[in-house]
């Protein structure tokens, strides 16, 4: 008994550090949160109650922060629509690429497809306004230097092109990770399926949708949910890059609840922004989860 005593006293101070910052970086930013979205606080320490109001304001037409939540609602649901889909496929196609050459190499070009990933958002919007500029863009003067006439495309000013922009900068930056998931996954599919599939006369493509996909399936599964919850939480791309123009067109919900707390100094009302953000974002997850299980069944 005393030594089933120590040894459950051993394994609690392990998980002790995780169990305090996941309360001190999760659980308590949380709590504080869903408490200040019940206050009209304004940032400068006045603090009264007011009950749903916030959540009020959200879903009456009219309100200012009603129109601040749909609009960056609305460009937040165009980016998931936009990025998710490539964000996953092309995750999965680096890590088919990469998991067909030679263990000598492999290392090497995880690392090249990942590096971006590892720098700040700071320095991958740099990296690209330059790419996309219109007047002084390289994208532009390539294009110039290869006979295409008419006036410069404007990447991040015009429609469509300001999307295809900034998921295309999104794709380079983070893909990497997904990618990483994905040969894990592969890494993890029994050989001897492969063998005898090629012995049956099987070609690369039905290996792969016969084998390949159905074995990483749950892989994927967790792939792209983070990937949606990810592109729900953009806000360094479209802030970096366009500012949320041309217009409001590439205005995301996270730019709007970032005005609303330090631009009007409404604090109660940002924090019931982000509650609701957080609670679409778990409904979508969950559907898509439901979806894909029962697909799985």
């Amino acid at each position: 008994m005393r030594g089933s005593w120590r040894s459950k006293l051993t394994s609690s101070l392990f998980v002790l550090p995780y169990f305090v910052c996941f309360a001190l970086f999760l659980l308590y930013p949380l709590a504080s949160g869903i408490v200040l979205s019940f206050q009209d606080y304004d940032m400068l320490g006045s603090r009264e109650f007011i009950g749903l109001e916030n959540y009020k304001n959200i879903f009456t037409p009219g309100t200012l922060i009603h129109d601040l939540f749909v609009r960056g609602l609305s460009g937040t649901f165009k980016f998931v629509i936009y990025s998710v889909p490539f964000l996953v496929i092309v995750g999965l196609a680096l890590a088919l690429l990469v998991n067909a050459l030679s263990t000598r190499v492999q290392g090497f070009y995880r690392t090249i497809f990942f590096m971006p990933y590892a720098i700040s958002a700071t320095v991958m919007a740099t990296i690209w306004m330059r790419v996309f500029d219109t007047d002084t863009g390289f994208l532009n003067i390539l294009l110039d230097k290869m006979g295409k006439a008419g006036p410069h495309i404007g990447w991040l000013n015009d429609t469509p092109w300001v999307w295809i922009a900034l998921v295309f900068c999104t794709i380079w930056w983070t893909v990497g990770f997904n990618m990483i998931i994905f040969i894990n996954g592969l890494n993890e599919v029994p050989e001897e399926l492969y063998e005898a599939a090629r012995l049956d006369g099987a070609n690369a493509w039905h290996r792969l949708i016969h084998i390949t996909l159905p074995s990483i399936r749950s892989i994927s599964t967790v792939v792209l949910i983070m990937t949606i919850i990810a592109s729900f939480n953009v806000f360094a791309q479209p802030f970096l890059m366009t500012r949320g123009g041309p217009g409001y067109e590439t205005t995301v919900l996270l730019m709007n609840i970032f005005a609303v707390a330090y631009g009007q100094h409404q604090g109660g009302a940002a924090s019931a922004m982000a509650i609701v953000l957080g609670l679409i974002m778990m409904v979508v997850s969950t559907v898509i989860y439901r979806l894909l299980s029962g697909r799985r069944g």
